[in-house]
C-alpha cells in the first residue's frame, strides 16, 4: 500500500501557489478573450445612443473638453449635415451624485442649445425609482427635459427652485439627471465655441 504524503508547510503552500498561478492564467485568458467583443457592444451602443438623441446629419467629428474640476475630459461628437453645417451635438456627460453612485448619460443638444434627446448609458440606481430616468425626462415623460434649452431653463428640480419635475421619490436621482445634463451643456457650449471660430 503506497504510503499517503505527509502534510507539511511546505507542501500546503506549493499547492496554494499552484491553484493560484492557474487561477490567474485562466482569468487572464478569458480577460483577453471577453475584452473586444466588450468593447464593440460598449462602442455600438454608444454610437446608437448618438443616432437616437440627435437629429438626421450626415456627418460626424469626435471632440473631447475639459471640464472646470474633472480629471478626464468630456466626449463630445459633433454632428454636420451634407453642407458641413452644426446641427447638433452629443455629449457623453456623466455624475458620481446619483443616490448609489455613478450616472453616465449621452445628452444631444441642437445648434442652438436646446435639448434634442438622452439616452442614459450608465446607471447604479435603485430599480424601479431612481432607474426610471430612462423614460421620465423623455418627450412624453412626466419630467420631459427635451425641447429645454440650458441658457434659458433652470435645469435643477422644482424642489430646489429649478423648471425640471423630479421623479416621484427618487429626488437625489433626480438631482444627479439634472447634474449630469448641465455638466452635458457646459461641455456641450465650450465645443460649440471652438466650432464658432474655425
Amino acid at each position: 500500500m503506497a504510503k499517503k504524503a505527509e502534510s507539511t508547510l511546505l507542501n500546503m503552500v506549493l499547492v496554494l501557489t499552484i491553484i493560484a498561478v492557474v487561477t490567474a492564467a485562466a482569468l487572464a485568458f478569458l480577460n483577453n478573450v471577453t475584452k473586444g467583443p466588450i468593447a464593440d457592444a460598449k462602442k455600438a451602443k454608444t454610437e446608437a445612443a448618438i443616432k437616437e438623441v440627435l437629429p438626421e446629419f450626415a456627418s460626424l467629428k469626435s471632440a473631447k473638453v475639459m471640464l472646470d474640476g474633472d480629471k478626464d475630459s468630456t466626449n463630445c461628437n459633433l454632428a454636420f449635415n451634407a453642407s458641413d453645417e452644426l446641427v447638433g451635438v452629443a455629449v457623453e456627460s456623466s455624475t458620481e451624485k446619483g443616490f448609489s453612485g455613478h450616472l453616465g448619460v449621452m445628452v444631444g443638444f441642437d445648434a442652438e442649445g436646446n435639448i434634442t434627446g438622452y439616452n442614459v448609458l450608465e446607471t447604479q440606481e435603485t430599480p424601479g425609482l431612481g432607474s426610471k430616468a430612462g423614460e421620465w425626462f423623455q418627450k412624453d415623460g412626466k419630467g420631459c427635459v427635451v425641447g429645454m434649452n440650458p441658457a434659458t431653463n433652470n435645469m435643477t428640480v422644482k424642489k430646489d427652485g429649478g423648471d425640471v419635475d423630479a421623479i416621484t421619490a427618487a429626488t437625489i436621482s433626480s438631482r444627479a439627471f439634472c447634474d449630469a445634463i448641465n455638466r452635458a451643456y457646459e461641455a456641450f457650449t465650450k465645443v460649440k465655441g471652438g466650432t464658432d471660430n474655425e
